[in-house]
């Protein structure tokens, strides 16, 4: 199968359909619309930004080839000028977003597109796909980590993400989201993300004896010695890594830790630690893997486990409780006209906006207020940026690690009653403007009246 590196046609067919007919009516005057998530999924009361520099660089090389052409051209849908507009097309827009790693929540704008209007809305598809997925990984990481700590925890889900791309996708966002690591070896290539890994149970069996496969992989990994001790039985094998451990010791090396698997691993947990503090390895990292996300580590630890770490595999790698955002992509003005929808639980929020963040006299985060772009409210942080004019990337994108770092700083400032994974509690508090509310009421006020003469003249 041919490989595909342009992505101009990873597209609904109806955004092309529009802008088809945009373009014969001649509709070229510039739209904003503006990206935000309707309504929080169950037990979240918060969301954290990823997957900018993915649109950034999308809209920055977005073409159409020959080839897409040609396919289009075969579809029968389009007439020839329309196609040879698209032949010239590149996207010219500007760009307002939420930086990577910054918490957001709902209804506030993510990002907001400015550009002519067949632009704005050729490229909704994908900037929805790319970062309605990495939003939602980051947020289902940044709640593993929240149970967790400060234990730390590492991507496991690659075999199970859905597709490949979406595993090097996870082992990122999940990195922004707080993980240390990622086990996905293109994933640490890419991204320059640590690695980890240890081995399987067919890594054992392979052996004629436990402690052969154990001595095996001391030899070949001294340095990096972490022993999986449950293939037969977890507190047999953890006394035969413990024995390991002192051949080790006497060639001057050291175990670096056990991991578990499988079994009840809170029970199971508090043995392994009290066999290894008896065979003098009280420091030995115990290290659990095996269906977490942050519901069985908040039990496990609720139970007494005692874990170091933990590998997080399918169920964070697929946000198994909640598998999609409401995410919208929505136009907010037209030729210098603010514009809404009214349709009921979707009203959107005209114009085009900033968003405000009002923190304590100690930094932490008090309130969001949603404004209009050229509001000014005092003492209220900007948090949209303007990351991309007239089609060429303007702002200093940052690296994974600073990302992460600007995370894990604002999460430790959000009250822990939004962090919560299970009990609904109160929202965070996030209102609207003076001048944007204003706004709102009176294009709500001219449509309402609008419609009401529409009904009476029929």
């Amino acid at each position: 199968m041919k490989r595909i590196e342009n992505l101009a046609l990873l597209t609904d067919l109806y955004e092309l359909t529009m802008a088809a007919s945009y373009f014969d009516h001649e509709m070229f005057e510039p739209a904003t619309f503006s990206l935000f998530i309707r309504n929080y999924p169950p037990h979240r009361r918060y969301f954290v930004s990823a997957g900018l520099e993915d649109v950034l660089s999308y809209l920055q090389d977005l073409k159409f080839t020959p080839e897409d052409l040609e396919y289009l051209e075969e579809t029968e849908l389009f007439n020839p000028e329309f196609l040879s507009y698209l032949e010239r097309f590149r996207f010219r827009g500007d760009v307002y977003a939420i930086p990577e790693g910054r918490l957001f929540f709902v209804n506030e704008p993510l990002l907001e597109v400015t550009a002519s209007l067949i632009e704005a809305q050729i490229v909704e598809t994908f900037i929805i796909n790319i970062t309605n997925f990495q939003s939602m990984i980051a947020t289902k990481a940044s709640r593993c980590i929240h149970a967790a700590w400060p234990r730390k925890l590492v991507d496991f889900s690659l075999r199970r993400t859905h597709g490949a791309d979406a595993g090097l996708k996870v082992a990122r966002a999940s990195f922004i989201g707080g993980f240390i690591g990622t086990s996905n070896v293109l994933a640490g290539k890419i991204y320059g993300i640590p690695i980890f890994g240890t081995m399987a149970h067919s890594f054992i069996t392979s052996f004629e004896d436990e402690i052969e496969a154990f001595r095996a992989f001391a030899r070949t990994f001294p340095e990096d010695t972490v022993l999986l001790v449950d293939t037969y039985d977890t507190l047999s094998g953890t006394r035969i890594a413990a024995e390991v451990g002192k051949e080790m010791a006497l060639e001057g090396m050291e175990i670096k830790g056990v991991r578990l698997d499988s079994g009840d691993i809170a029970r199971l947990s508090k043995e392994v630690r009290g066999i290894l503090r008896k065979e003098g390895f009280a420091e030995t990292t115990i290290f659990a893997s095996g269906g977490f996300d942050e519901y069985k580590i908040k039990s496990v630890l609720d139970r007494g486990g005692d874990i170091d770490s933990f590998g997080v595999g399918t169920k964070m790698g697929v946000s198994a409780d909640a598998p999609y955002f409401d995410m919208a992509y929505k136009m907010v003005q037209y030729a210098g006209r603010p514009v809404l929808k009214l349709s009921p639980e979707k009203m959107t929020l005209a114009s085009d906006k900033q968003v405000f963040r009002f923190t304590t006299t100690k930094g932490k985060l008090l309130s969001d207020v949603i404004g209009l772009r050229d509001d000014i409210l005092e003492e209220g942080e900007p948090l949209l940026k303007k990351v991309m004019s007239s089609g060429e990337i303007t702002a200093e994108l940052p690296s994974l690690s600073q990302i992460q770092e600007s995370f894990l700083d604002e999460f430790s400032l959000l009250d822990k009653r939004y962090k919560s994974i299970e009990k609904q509690g109160k929202e965070y508090p996030v209102g609207l403007s003076p001048r944007l509310k204003s706004l709102q009421d009176q294009i709500i006020r001219r449509l309402k009246t609008r419609e009401s003469h529409k009904l009476g003249e029929s």
